[in-house]
């Protein structure tokens, strides 16, 4: 009877360990913690276990000073390009740097969708007039698609990430002209 345990097929077994692994270093995450049925599987980097947890962060889009965007190659979450001439925006991008934008940002790690499916048009695009209560997005994490609201008010200036995109938390999605 031990052995037919032994040679039951598990849920986790070693190459999803190591996918799971491989996907916490390339995205520099700390644990995961991923539950299948009855089975559950708890994976923790030593330096995620040392340090204590950090300070919850509250989410409330503020006012910022706007920062040119970077090229659409630019991946989120790398660092900006070292220097980039004053001439090299476009219009609307010079337009930006002499406005003040609210900024959307990611509440959440995952994958960036515009859409809510990919035959239907997209939730918001520039230009579109929102309020707090607009989704303006999804973010698909762990196969769930969790659905961000505006949490402000105005006319959506600039689209950040293109869909498809992973994205980190604070990541900025929309920059949105409260006027």
């Amino acid at each position: 009877m031990a052995d037919d345990k032994r040679d039951a097929p598990r849920p986790f077994d070693v190459k999803t360990v190591e996918y799971l692994l491989k996907l916490m270093t390339e995205h520099d995450l700390g644990e995961v913690d991923l539950t299948e049925g009855e089975q559950r599987i708890r994976l923790r980097k030593r330096a995620a276990m040392v340090a204590p947890p950090a300070a919850p962060v509250a989410y409330a889009p503020a006012p910022v000073a706007h920062v040119a965007p970077y090229p659409v190659a630019h991946a989120p979450g790398a660092p900006a390009p070292a220097s980039a001439p004053a001439s090299a925006g476009s219009a609307p991008a010079a337009a930006a740097a002499s406005k003040n934008y609210l900024e959307i940002k990611s509440p959440m790690v995952g994958t960036f969708y515009i859409k809510p499916d990919p035959k239907k048009p997209d939730f918001v695009t520039v230009g579109a007039k929102i309020n707090a209560k607009t989704v303006v997005c999804t973010i698909e994490a762990m196969k769930t698609y969790n659905p961000v609201t505006a949490d402000c008010a105005g006319t959506i200036a600039e689209i950040c990430v293109q869909s498809g995109d992973f994205v980190e938390f604070g990541t900025v999605l929309f920059r949105v002209d409260p006027s």
